[in-house]
């Protein structure tokens, strides 16, 4: 068995037993943050920003949700969920504040976010839902299913990328927090001018990707031959 095999079987049981841990204690947990997203792939800029989120908002527990057919993003450049599953395992599992749920990946179909969001309330029913997007992706949410469902299930947290101006989007959220009722924050988060984008083509080139993610994500790419 490879470092990067032996790797992955202890990081899939320890989140498995961080998933079990995180159920008992359901009612115990008064805010989560879910993160959903492709996650192709997980980098530090993902991780940083949950972690800076968790501890700002206070946080009790982070839910990272890779998604099983992104309904907003080009199919053909998603690699298989399984593998980026196994990526977000492998970048986390170290975190005993950070678990990786694959309840889109069990669903199967196009993940909706609405649709996540239902069944986390279903199963958290103590917990305030926090939600965590990037700001761009947050002004563009009426595109999303079921608007009105979402800012209802969720209080939406808006990371902001470096050079991110605020004023910009003033009178947006304005009229979402008017026409829904929303509740809308948005946090500006360090070290998150990383795209899983620029990674993906630094790959294809064959340049180097360290210290842009975790050691294990990387050895997982490149056992599997990955984004090449």
């Amino acid at each position: 068995m490879s470092d990067i095999d032996s790797s992955l079987k202890n990081a899939l049981k320890v989140n498995k037993e961080k998933g079990l841990n995180t159920l008992k204690d359901k009612n115990l947990l008064k805010k989560i943050g879910i993160m959903g997203g492709t996650f192709n792939p997980i980098h530090y800029g993902h991780l940083s920003t949950a972690e800076h989120i968790r501890e700002k908002f206070e946080l009790d527990k982070i839910i990272f949700i890779p998604s099983s057919d992104p309904p907003h993003k080009n199919y053909s450049l998603v690699i298989d969920k399984i593998h980026r599953y196994n990526m977000c395992v492998l970048g986390t599992y170290t975190n005993s504040n950070f678990y990786v749920s694959d309840i889109e990946i069990q669903r199967g179909g196009k993940s909706y976010t609405v649709d996540t969001l239902t069944e986390i309330k279903q199963i958290y029913t103590h917990s305030k839902v926090y939600f965590i997007t990037g700001a761009d992706a947050l002004c563009e949410i009426e595109t999303w299913k079921d608007v009105s469902g979402l800012f209802q299930k969720a209080i939406f947290i808006g990371a902001t990328r470096p050079g991110f101006i605020f004023e910009k989007v003033k009178d947006q959220v304005s009229y979402f927090i008017q026409k829904y009722n929303a509740q809308i924050f948005f946090e500006k988060v360090p070290l998150l001018d990383i795209s899983s984008t620029e990674l993906r083509e630094k790959i294809k080139n064959f340049q180097t990707i360290k210290y842009l993610l975790p050691e294990d994500v990387e050895k997982y790419i490149d056992k599997y031959k990955l984004y090449r």
